[in-house]
């Protein structure tokens, strides 16, 4: 059977996620007790730190059996300039899969390529898939389907708000994204979703949050922007996701970060921690969509 990868959402049909994130909620219930990855090992490469990629991968791995290889990039010889098709196969050769956590996309492409065995994009500057799957398996908690749902994107049009196209095109639900101009997604992937399902751009937060069933946000200066912050900060005024403006989604709605936040910056304290936030669950999730893929892709 030919090896699989998943370093974008569109990797996996729509039944394949439908049934990832069916196995994940039956993990999280307890009704999935098998061991698939024993004697198996991943390979967990970080060019970019992290709390919930590593700690959710590490835990998943042991959970299912297997064990998980912590790899900073200043540790091997990646980060000395072996080149990564080289890493790849070595690694392949040693490992079971491998997840890699980087800055550009091109990178994890070319891993994929050169490696025999599984590869899982843990985060690149383009996608973020394994977060939106925490993030869609959080929405059907709250809301039992996606089927006839809104999600309402408010700032940056970085990697999570790339990956939130991706899953609308793949799964069919509607999604709105605010974002100032000269902070657009990717227009590639935008222009192929738009085609699979209703993507609308805006830069009013408003419009984007009335009547929505999940409204999302992110920071406004992700991982290697740091000098644009003030920037940044100027370009956002007017994007903080408050009370006033969840008053603007359905009354049902529910608030979603990938964290970490800036509390007072992209959100507020009293949505973050108010009744309507669901970003300790969505945390938490991340464990159990990532067991579900590396059963998919390792077991």
């Amino acid at each position: 059977m030919p090896k699989r990868d998943f370093l974008a959402i569109p990797d996996f049909s729509a039944a394949d996620l439908h049934d990832l994130l069916d196995l994940a909620g039956r993990m999280k219930s307890g009704a999935y007790r098998e061991r698939p990855l024993t004697g198996k090992t991943l390979a967990m490469i970080f060019a970019k730190s992290s709390t919930r990629t590593r700690v959710s991968f590490e835990v998943g791995a042991l959970q299912l059996g297997g064990h998980a290889l912590f790899l900073s990039s200043r540790d091997i010889q990646l980060g000395r300039g072996e080149p990564i098709r080289d890493t790849a196969r070595v690694l392949s050769r040693m490992v079971d899969g491998i997840m890699i956590r980087t800055f550009a996309h091109a990178d994890v492409e070319e891993l994929a390529r050169f490696a025999t065995v599984p590869v899982i994009n843990g985060l690149t500057d383009l996608l973020h898939p394994c977060q939106i799957l925490a993030d869609l398996l959080t929405t059907i908690e709250a809301f039992g389907t996606l089927q006839g749902k809104t999600v309402a994107w408010i700032g940056d049009g970085n990697n999570m708000c790339n990956s939130w196209i991706n899953a609308a095109g793949s799964l069919g639900f509607e999604l709105r994204m605010a974002c100032p101009e000269g902070y657009e997604p990717d227009r590639d992937i935008f222009k192929r979703n738009a085609a699979l399902t209703k993507v609308m751009m805006t830069e009013d937060p408003d419009e984007a949050a009335a009547g929505a069933h999940v409204v999302t946000t992110d920071v406004w200066a992700s991982m290697g922007q740091e000098a644009e912050a003030a920037q940044r900060a100027q370009a956002f005024q007017g994007y903080l996701v408050n009370e006033a403006l969840m008053k603007r989604a359905d009354p049902a709605a529910i608030f979603l970060h990938c964290l970490p936040a800036h509390r007072g910056e992209e959100v507020t304290e009293a949505v973050l921690e108010g009744p309507q936030s669901r970003v300790w669950d969505e945390a938490e999730n991340r464990l159990h969509v990532q067991k579900a893929l590396m059963a998919m892709l390792m077991g």
